[in-house]
């Protein structure tokens, strides 16, 4: 297979002009390869509202040698051989065959938690015969839909199903972004599964990829699915309560602290009652949400830190604006490629704290994503079609551990610095898990009233025209009629949304807003909507492991994911968790160790 890059086709352009793109830039009439895909594609928006499609494409022909010495004599054109790039599990057992029937080991790994870490470690170790069982204190996704959805209609909340909690993990009500920033040859079967299970195959290809709420909800159950049919198995309604563990002798040869411990079982909780499995290795992908679970770790002797995290709020702006600032039009494309605008945006204000976009939904919903009683916070959600009217993000400050009480002294005080803060917010809308809301002009002209900014009192929303081109002040026109309605459900209160927040966080806000206003052209509209709190968005704690990726504290636990403090979305909490299945496999991989079936 060759790679060949930048290939160009504008908005009207049919994929199938590809093979014909390709031989223009080889000087080749009637290019006909054998075989091509696109490796990838994105979007040039330089010369709006030109916007043109970029790919990189692999395709197969049968003189290849004479084809990349070809390519060479042609200026501008970037050819070469392709890396094909193939994720192989490392099967347990001697040699490259999975175990079937009576040859399948008896030791069953337990994976603590079914969100992307935990969903992708069970799917490897069952791929590699180690029939892994999974327990997830949540529901199955059609049952947890339902409870969604009737917690959005009256504001009754299930703390043991929510946005939070269930199958496919906080992920399943996103976006279902898959932008990620490592590089690492796991992304390619992460992105493998899920069109498999139902994904859009372009997520393979897109430079934003995202899957979608409504398709996740499918996707993750086919995943499940085929963790079962390999062996595996799900239990819905089960959380992790205890670690069982004891001295072991083998714990000095695996480098272990002086005091480690080493697992041998896992307490439960179920609708059947109490119960303690077996097991000596436990994926722990519990999700950032897992508060109780911290608690009980921490109890337990699982060494563990605070660590850095994000607070803020939900910006929404109409997605038609976004639209005008990023591709020059106010476009409303049904069908195509080009889809809605999205946008990344980041700042530093004057006391050094980083400001930030995260978590961008076009077209989509700001969610009440609540899972503690008395609690209120957000999260942004989008269906694949991305069709809503508002574009939505989080808007964001960096949270330092030298900010949480006591200083971070104790490796929880981030948590309860969320829950403070969300609290804070459930006041603040009124109760019935209602959200605090306010027009971004108002939230601004607060900070100047208040003389907190002299950058804000310099600079203030949007609107006036006065300096601006011809170009730009028609732009403001056409923007004036834009106006924004709160999606967020259960419903929302008109209010002062930095009641909620820390003043650092609140004066950093009002101090990045217009600095992202010039670069996305009316950012700082004044009829833009904050929804009040966003805090989610990653783990105020990490639990400490080593190289082997276990526990520094109990030997045969991995903590992974979001949960723990090692990923930072989707594919990478799908990463780590793939990894932590190798690690196992790689310690079992004699397969003498048996344990009681569960």
């Amino acid at each position: 297979m060759l790679r060949i890059s930048q290939i160009r086709l504008s908005r009207e352009e049919p994929l199938s002009e590809i093979p014909k793109k390709i031989g223009q830039k080889l000087g080749i009439r009637n290019f006909e390869p054998e075989e091509w895909k696109i490796v990838k594609e994105s979007v040039d928006a330089r010369e709006k509202p030109d916007i043109r499609f970029v790919y990189t494409v692999d395709f197969k022909v049968r003189e290849e040698a004479a084809l990349l010495s070809r390519a060479k004599k042609r200026r501008g054109v970037l050819l070469e051989k392709a890396e094909e790039i193939r994720y192989e599990v490392p099967f347990s057992a001697a040699g490259s065959e999975k175990r079937t029937g009576e040859d399948k080991p008896k030791i069953r790994p337990v994976i603590a938690g079914f969100g992307p870490c935990g969903m992708f470690a069970a799917l490897i170790l069952a791929e590699a015969g180690l029939r892994p069982v999974v327990v997830e204190r949540g529901r199955d996704a059609d049952r947890r839909a339902q409870d969604v959805e009737h917690f959005w209609n009256t504001g009754q909340l299930d703390p043991v199903s929510n946005v939070q909690f269930g199958e496919g993990g906080a992920g399943t009500f996103s976006d279902g972004k898959l932008t990620t920033g490592i590089r690492d040859k796991r992304t390619a079967k992460v992105k493998e599964e899920l069109i498999e299970a139902g994904a859009d195959p372009a997520i393979a290809y897109r430079h934003m990829p995202h899957v979608g709420t409504d398709v996740l909800r499918t996707v993750v159950k086919n995943i499940r699915r085929k963790i079962i049919s390999l062996g595996g198995e799900v239990r819905f309604e089960t959380q992790v309560t205890g670690l069982q563990t004891e001295t072991g002798a083998d714990i000095q040869e695996r480098n272990m602290p002086e005091g480690g411990k080493k697992l041998t079982g896992l307490q439960i909780s179920s609708p059947e009652g109490m119960k303690t499995i077996p097991c000596s290795d436990v994926v722990l992908a519990v999700g950032n949400s897992a508060r109780d679970t911290f608690r009980m770790l921490l109890e337990s002797g699982v060494r563990m830190e605070a660590k850095p995290f994000s607070v803020g709020v939900r910006i929404e702006h109409p997605q038609s604006m976004i639209d005008l600032a990023q591709y020059g039009m106010e476009h409303n494309e049904e069908e195509g490629r080009l889809g809605a605008a999205s946008y990344k945006l980041s700042a530093r204000s004057s006391s050094g704290r980083g400001v930030y976009t995260f978590c961008m939904c076009p077209g989509g919903y700001v969610v009440g994503a609540a899972s503690f009683e008395g609690g209120v916070v957000t999260n942004g959600m989008s269906y694949h079609d991305r069709s809503g009217e508002n574009a939505n993000s989080a808007l964001l400050v960096d949270v330092r551990v030298s900010d949480y009480p006591g200083g971070g002294e104790n490796p929880l005080a981030g948590i309860d610095l969320q829950e403070e803060l969300e609290r804070r917010a459930y006041e603040a809308g009124g109760g019935n898990y209602y959200a605090p809301v306010q027009r971004l002009g108002d939230f601004l002209n607060a900070g100047k009233a208040a003389g907190k900014d002299e950058k804000m009192q310099n600079g203030g929303a949007s609107g006036s025209g006065k300096g601006q081109s011809e170009e730009a002040a028609k732009e403001e026109e056409s923007r004036a009629h834009f106006s924004v309605e709160p999606t967020y459900r259960p419903g929302v209160r008109w209010t002062d949304v930095s009641l909620c927040l820390p003043d650092y966080v609140t004066e950093a806000l009002r101090e990045a807003v217009p600095e992202m206003a010039a670069k996305i052209r009316g950012f700082d509209m004044e009829n833009a909507v904050l929804t009040g709190v966003e805090t989610r968005s990653s783990s105020p704690v990490r639990i400490l492991r080593g190289d082997s990726l276990e526990s520094l504290s109990v030997s045969g636990l991995y903590p992974g994911g979001e949960g723990a403090g090692y990923a930072g979305g989707i594919m990478s909490a799908a990463v780590d968790g793939i990894r932590i299945a190798e690690e196992i496999i790689r310690k079992h991989s004699d397969g003498n160790e048996d344990v009681t079936e569960m």
